[in-house]
């Protein structure tokens, strides 16, 4: 759209993590961003526990009127409410816009089925069940609107059944929701990571599946498919911006 070429800067902002694979998965989206968008300004920060640092990528934008903080995050929690703003009025940075976190987008989904094709799992497979793993927020209404992706993610398929654990929270523990699955009938679990990159979390969940015996697919990734979300969502802001 022609505000989207109008504005230079897209602020990609991860959350950031000890683990260099979670880094580095940052930053192969975007260079995927800049491979799919020639001429944007891709400027890549993180939250914390890796470089460069938020504050520090807005300290040093030359014109915080041309750019867009656009979050690498899935859930609408505590860093897309409450952090990245607080961020950005320490920053002085009261004229940059936020986009909208990436959310339970169709083709973030589309990417869950690919990634799930890549360990044997088929949509035909009545025995299977399939257990969508997120991180878990303190956000009730955020784990709600996670939750949404497993039925969504069941639609058009022949498994046994699907349903969402949470990795850090008590409720809906990977543990409790493997019972259930198997209770519901399924003869064999698969594991169904809603995350973007592989981290100390997704390492504590591969070892429970390891010493389980169930199968579990990649993360999300640096996936075509996620940069292009990350880019409507950047496109989005700019035509709400235009609309006010």
């Amino acid at each position: 759209m022609r505000a989207a070429r109008l504005m230079s800067t897209l602020v990609l902002t991860a959350h950031g993590s000890r683990d260099p694979r979670s880094g580095a998965n940052a930053r192969a989206v975007a260079e995927r961003l800049r491979g799919m968008r020639p001429g944007l300004d891709v400027r890549l920060a993180f939250l914390e526990l890796s470089a460069p640092n938020f504050a520090d990528v807005l300290s040093g934008l030359p014109d915080k009127r041309d750019a867009v903080v656009t979050p690498l995050l899935l859930a609408s929690a505590y860093h897309a409410r409450r952090d990245i703003p607080g961020q950005i009025a320490r920053a002085g940075a009261y004229g940059i816009r936020q986009a909208d976190v990436l959310g339970e987008d169709d083709r973030l989904l589309a990417v869950l089925r690919d990634r799930l094709g890549e360990v044997g799992v088929s949509p035909l497979d009545d025995e299977v069940g399939v257990m969508v793993v997120a991180i878990g927020s303190s956000n009730t209404d955020a784990n709600a609107r996670t939750a949404r992706v497993a039925a969504r993610l069941s639609a058009g398929t022949r498994w046994a059944g699907t349903a969402m654990a949470f990795a850090t929270r008590p409720e809906a523990s990977v543990e409790d929701t493997a019972a259930r699955l198997r209770a519901r009938g399924a003869r064999r679990l698969v594991i169904a990571p809603w995350f973007l990159a592989p981290g100390l979390i997704t390492d504590g969940v591969s070892t429970y599946a390891r010493d389980n015996g169930i199968a579990m697919a990649p993360p999300l990734g640096a996936h075509r498919l996620v940069a292009e979300t990350v880019l409507d969502r950047f496109d989005e802001a700019l035509a709400d911006h235009a609309a006010a």
